[in-house]
């Protein structure tokens, strides 16, 4: 079994519903949550004029594959009303994966570790707070050790409520 870490992002319509829902969904349809981080809100990264985002961090076990994986998550993505469109444009929800354990997979559709998590605040600041020792196994440091050495000023707040 494989910890597998996700990382969730809403902007659009009830925020912390999708969210919850997306946990959920990944509950019943890949595996078992067994770490959840605070909600992280933060102003879009990239394509910057849209709604406020807000990020969830998780960590899963699952024996499914990366690519059926992948399945699973556009599924869940789908179903909670995700519309491709823009790039970095806004969205009901996001689910990226982050880490399939230590395993680097690089193939047309997939990219593992996420090729830009070392870049932005939004992503391991909630990343941090459940697998702050986690090694990145590219770069060889811990998700610590990368929140510390990050240039990215973009503004993250901790909610204090959350659903």
């Amino acid at each position: 079994m494989q910890d597998i870490f996700l990382l969730l992002g809403s902007n659009l319509g009830d925020r912390e519903k999708y969210l919850s829902e997306a946990v959920r969904s990944i509950s019943e349809l890949i595996g078992r949550v067994h770490r959840q981080s605070s909600h992280y809100e933060s102003r879009a990264w990239g394509n910057t004029e849209q709604p406020d985002f807000i990020n969830q961090a998780v960590c899963i076990d699952s024996n499914m594959s990366p690519m059926k994986l992948l399945e699973a998550i556009w599924s869940i993505e789908n179903k909670l009303g995700r519309e491709r469109g823009t790039k970095w444009g806004p969205r009901t929800i996001d689910i990226d994966i982050l880490f399939y354990g230590s395993d680097v997979i690089n193939t047309p559709e997939l990219t593992i570790p996420h090729k830009l998590l070392q870049e932005r605040r939004f992503v391991l600041m909630p990343l941090a707070e459940i697998a702050a020792d986690f090694k990145h196994p590219n770069l060889n440091k811990t998700i610590a050790q990368l929140l510390d050495d990050l240039t990215d000023d973009l503004s993250v707040k901790k909610l204090t409520k959350y659903y």
